[in-house]
């Protein structure tokens, strides 16, 4: 060993070694440190060592050196080394935290990491490390609309109510359209998915017409009324609520949680529901469609069997959806309402504060 490195190994400290090397998971790194120590302790000079190990002098020497002061843990870890590159000072960080909340120059929406590194003279790494420390995302952004129905806080409470303690021997139902279903149809047919491969599918399509989805959700159980339908007039609409009428028990009354569109409005519609005394008409909130529990089954419905699916023709599209329904109501679950209307009403509240500081 070289002057000034002296050490013995304990026979518990051997024990240690030893079953380092011998564990097939230990880390390579650690395996040979361990063994320089090792032969070290049998007395071989430091050229066996290198031979046997295929270690420099050096690297040897090095670690001989941590044994002898830090034993094996000293073995077993790394020390840092401070790095190249100086650190960013505070007013770097807030200038880019600045210019991340103000619009970016020129014809452009939203700041990338390579633009504010032009901009600030730094890495666009060290942009990205600065925004991930500020939770700042510039590439993302979220959909909103805040309802200006003056009687916002009335229809929220009368529609969460049925949610939340429906009326007595009676039905509710959430009910919408999914209007303009195409029946797309790929121009190749396209390769399953295999170990290693995703599954393929062309990106141009063809389409095949187009059908609208009328469906009621019953809160209670859970099942759904579908029916498909050519057009999504109040003609449609009338059509589908004799058909959930013939669905419902005639002893139960039937209270429907529906949005705004014009159809659900229409005269001929007013005149079905004033010769249908049992049914009831509770309207969400204009631009507050996300009130409508049925659009829950809607978005499950385009994610799980239509985005992905290959439809020859209308019939083909309309029979899919019609047994995407069946299997829905063989395991049906009721829907259950657990957002406090009070937070919404504060939520909304904050939202026009937020919109009327800042324009």
């Amino acid at each position: 060993m070289r002057t000034g490195i002296s050490f013995t190994v304990s026979p518990s400290a051997r024990r240690r070694l030893s079953s380092i090397v011998a564990n097939r998971n230990s880390p390579q790194k650690h395996v040979w440190r361990c063994r320089i120590v090792l032969l070290s302790a049998d007395s071989l000079g430091t050229a066996e060592i290198m031979r046997r190990t295929g270690k420099s002098k050096t690297c040897v020497w090095r670690w001989q050196e941590r044994f002898m002061e830090e034993g094996v843990d000293g073995l077993l870890h790394d020390k840092t080394r401070p790095s190249r590159i100086p650190p960013l000072g505070p007013e770097i960080e807030e200038r880019i935290v600045a210019l991340t909340l103000c619009d970016p120059p020129g014809e452009v929406t939203h700041w990338t990491a390579d633009a504010m590194a032009e901009a600030a003279g730094v890495s666009a790494s060290a942009v990205r490390r600065i925004w991930k420390a500020h939770g700042l995302e510039p590439h993302r952004w979220r959909q909103f609309k805040l309802s200006n129905d003056p009687q916002f806080v009335e229809k929220l409470r009368d529609v969460v109510g049925l949610y939340v303690d429906p009326p007595a021997h009676a039905v509710v139902f959430s009910v919408d359209e999914k209007s303009q279903i195409q029946a797309l149809d790929r121009t190749q047919p396209g390769l399953p998915m295999k170990k290693g491969r995703l599954g393929t599918m062309t990106h141009d399509y063809k389409r095949n017409g187009t059908t609208t989805l009328f469906a009621a959700l019953n809160v209670l159980d859970g099942t759904v009324i579908g029916r498909n339908m050519q057009r999504h007039r109040h003609q449609e609409f009338i059509r589908f609520l004799n058909a959930v009428n013939r669905e419902v028990p005639p002893d139960k009354d039937v209270h429907i949680i529906l949005d705004n569109y014009a159809a659900h409005k229409h005269p001929k519609v007013r005149e079905w529901l004033d010769r249908h005394k049992r049914f009831t008409f509770h309207f969400t909130p204009t631009s507050a469609s996300w009130l409508n529990a049925v659009e829950g089954f809607f978005a499950k419905l385009a994610r799980r069997r239509l985005k992905r699916g290959v439809f020859h023709s209308v019939v083909d599209l309309q029979a899919a959806i019609n047994r995407f329904v069946d299997e829905h109501n063989a395991k049906p679950k009721p829907f259950t309402w657990t957002a406090d209307p009070d937070k919404i009403i504060a939520a909304r509240k904050r939202g026009f504060q937020a919109l009327d500081s800042i324009h």
